[in-house]
């Protein structure tokens, strides 16, 4: 097994423990192909949940520029319920998983299909 799907299986779990769902694999393994080299940096690979500049990254560079959504209150709702599902004790919070449970929130996979 790769160090990448070591890594999607920690995802995955992370999913299933934190928000009582099972990932959809193929969907995790885009989002996770997506992010690149920065899912093995540990600060990259990670959102804190209390940095509102984090917080304004993961809006602009992933809802906004990738998924291409319109910058509204939305967003910032989305972000914050996914955060809190994902636990605010919780200093693990990975990107990819973020990024998966936002586009399943937006129903945005199709970005994934091109």
């Amino acid at each position: 097994m790769s160090k990448r799907d070591d890594l999607i299986e920690k995802y995955a779990a992370d999913i299933k423990d934190k928000f009582g769902e099972n990932a959809d694999m193929d969907l995790l393994k885009k989002v996770t192909v997506g992010l690149g080299p920065s899912i093995y940096n540990i600060d990259a690979s990670k959102v804190s949940g209390s940095d509102q500049k984090e917080l304004d990254t993961v809006k602009n560079n992933y809802l906004i520029k990738k998924l291409g959504l319109a910058d509204d209150s939305k967003l910032d709702d989305a972000i914050k319920t996914v955060m809190d599902k994902y636990g605010s004790s919780n200093r693990n919070k990975h990107r990819a998983v973020i990024y998966y449970m936002l586009c399943k929130h937006f129903k945005k996979a199709s970005v994934y299909d091109k």
